[in-house]
């Protein structure tokens, strides 16, 4: 060092360069002696090497001089107080030397950062100011041994910028963050510029994100590494749970199936054998896909079964995924499945669940019509046959099906051959054969999916304990409410029996012969209670007596309680939330476990998140008919009178 080292207790702070920056009188007394060789033998922190090869860019963030940026200096104008000041360690020096930068608005560059000592001077061509720092003799702590206060680069540092590094804004916004999980880098890049005057574009604040949420978070990377310790867990825990996982050649991961025991219980003892596939992509590091089981409760509630972390939505991870499910809830009793009739479903159920019944998700059909129709006639035209394809789904009687296939056949014979060959008999109500309870959508699951979508960035193992813990919070939640019920059905079934009961009382009823009446109002419909059957087939298709068959048992003194399903019963809505989720402790600080799988690496899947906003699948959404242009003139579709060639 060529300046003079400044005397020891005397006040060293520089002089005030801007009207926000004031001299300090602080005097650090010396504890020790200083000397000017330091003992350098133990070991010491590992040097920052990026801030040792410093080098402005274009892309750098610009500090700020406006007097309104008053909270830097006010916090960190006296982090660096002089000479005999000392740190526990470089990295803590370091720290202190770059929010003293910015609290005093200049940029820096390191002489020497090395394991022996560090020298910094200020960044402007010509300026004075410099700091060197070492081991204090005999002890770990580092010591300011020499610094020049002075400063004679007014002005340069808007010129020569400022970098403030990802990890400093990433500590600077972690408790925040915290607070605030939706924090947007918008919003960072703003709140950094007002409170500390650093200039921050989109990608900067997105990264310093990335960092402050792996602090607070933990590692993505390390996180599939806990994978065999984190299911071994799981079955610890929850005995007779399902979770396992898969790897590819490489080690790397390909799926992970979970499906706790509570779920596998209620789904057997209470829910209807109704489940819901579906799908909806994950935000995270690596990107992958959730693959979902749902159930319906007594209540219409939504009750996750099992659900899946695929690297991929394909043919073969769906069909991996149903042969988990088929282990985890194994039952002779034929199961519904609602579901898209895409991506290797349609094959996969046929094969896996031989017994079952595929009902076609109206939501998927209605899509692929949509698109598959684009382009070819008017907004109008669309939209009236997009309404007959409903009113065709959800047809009870056969005539009403042709109906209102008939209605499409008279705006476009193409079109109706596209319903006639979507095969009916997986998707209306004329057809099918199992039993949807009036569910005709595989997006029913519309809870579980906002859980996913406040968890899914997190990394893989913490993302399914925040559903674990979702889940379990719900079971107790609906455990303890049903408790309080008085009524022999769940609340939204005894509604609907009281409702059809007022309706029923206008009725007239006719004995026909035997168990079967004919029941007159509206319409004319034929009640048979033996079979519990009625011509409307709202009964078959709800599971739950129609007024017509109401009517029918009030005329003959019958109770209509004992003709609904038992799955809408308050004791098999209590069957299904009697099991507990339990706790998975140290999710995120894996112990030694003896298990055969303790010596299997997990690595990250290859894929990682591309750049730009992410897609974002909305799973309760029906794709929106837009209006096509339709010219005035030659009607035609795609343009206007404006551009019409024909006029």
């Amino acid at each position: 060092m060529t300046e003079e080292a400044v005397p020891r207790n005397q006040s060293i702070m520089p002089a005030s360069r801007s009207s926000r920056t004031t001299v300090s009188e602080a005097v650090v007394p010396a504890v020790a002696p200083v000397d000017a060789v330091v003992d350098m033998t133990h070991a010491i922190d590992k040097v920052d090497m990026d801030m040792a090869n410093y080098t402005h860019s274009d892309n750098a963030p610009v500090i700020s001089n406006d007097d309104k940026h008053q909270k830097a200096a006010q916090q960190w104008e006296n982090t660096i107080t002089g000479v005999d000041q000392r740190f526990n360690s470089f990295n803590e020096f370091r720290e202190a030397l770059h929010k003293y930068s910015i609290a005093h608005g200049f940029a820096y560059k390191y002489k020497k950062n090395d394991s022996h000592r560090v020298t910094v001077k200020c960044k402007s061509q010509g300026c004075p100011w410099r700091i060197y720092a070492s081991r204090l003799s005999t002890t770990q702590l580092i010591c300011i041994k020499k610094m020049h206060t002075t400063h004679t680069c007014e002005g340069a540092i808007v010129k020569a910028g400022y970098r403030a590094t990802r990890g400093w804004v990433g500590t600077i916004i972690k408790e925040k963050l915290k607070v605030s999980p939706n924090y947007k880098p918008k919003d960072i890049a703003d709140d950094i510029k007002r409170e500390y005057g650093i200039q921050l574009n989109y990608s900067q604040a997105w990264r310093a994100k990335e960092i402050a949420r792996e602090q607070l978070q933990g590692s993505y990377k390390e996180a599939y590494s806990q994978l065999p310790f984190f299911c071994e867990k799981i079955k610890e825990t929850n005995p007779g749970s399902f979770a396992t996982f898969e790897t590819k050649e490489d080690s790397s991961f390909h799926r992970l199936f979970i499906s706790f025991h509570a779920a596998i219980s209620g789904f057997q003892q209470g829910c209807r054998p109704l489940l819901f596939l579906d799908s909806t992509p994950l935000n995270s590091k690596y990107q992958g896909m959730l693959l979902t089981a749902t159930a319906a409760d007594g209540d219409d509630g939504v009750f996750p079964v099992a659900f899946a972390v695929v690297d991929a939505e394909t043919d073969d991870n769906w069909s991996w995924f149903l042969l988990e499910l088929k282990s985890a809830v194994s039952t002779a009793q034929p199961i519904t499945f609602v579901a898209d009739f895409q991506k290797g479903l349609k094959k996969s159920l046929a094969e896996i669940f031989d017994n079952g019944y595929h009902s076609y998700c109206l939501r998927y059909l209605t899509e692929k019509l949509n698109k598959d129709l684009k382009g070819q006639f008017s907004h109008e035209a669309r939209r009236f046959m997009i309404n007959d394809f409903y009113a065709a789904a959800y047809a009870s009687r056969l005539e009403t099906f042709q109906r209102c296939t008939e209605n499409i056949k008279g705006i476009s014979p193409e079109a109706y051959n596209w319903v006639i060959q979507s095969e009916p008999d997986h998707w209306s109500n004329a057809f099918f054969g199992g039993a949807r309870y009036s569910h005709m959508a595989s997006n029913f699951g519309q809870l579980f999916y906002n859980w996913v979508s406040e968890a899914n960035d997190l990394p893989i193992t913490q993302m399914v304990d925040v559903l674990r813990g979702k889940m379990m919070e719900l079971i107790y939640k609906r455990r303890v409410d049903s408790g309080q019920w008085i009524t022999k059905l769940t609340p939204s079934k005894e509604e609907k029996l009281q409702k059809d009961t007022s309706t029923a009382r206008s009725l007239q009823v006719l004995l026909s012969h035997g168990s079967t009446f004919e029941v007159r109002g509206e319409s004319i419909d034929i009640v048979d209670i033996d079979h519990w059957d009625c011509s409307c087939k709202d009964w078959q298709l709800s599971g739950l007596p129609c007024c017509h068959a109401i009517a029918v048992f009030e005329w003959i003194g019958r109770n209509p309680y004992d003709y609904c399903s038992r799955y809408f019963t308050v004791e098999s809505y209590r069957l299904t939330y009697a099991e507990s989720i339990h706790p998975v402790p140290n999710v995120d600080r894996p112990v030694k476990i003896e298990s055969t799988q303790v010596g299997m690496i997990v690595t990250p899947p290859p894929t990682k998140r591309p750049p730009g906003r992410p897609k974002m699948k909305q799973a309760g959404s029906i794709e929106t008919i837009k209006r096509q242009l339709q010219c005035s003139k030659c009607k035609g579709l795609g343009h206007n009178k404006k551009t019409c060639k024909d006029f």
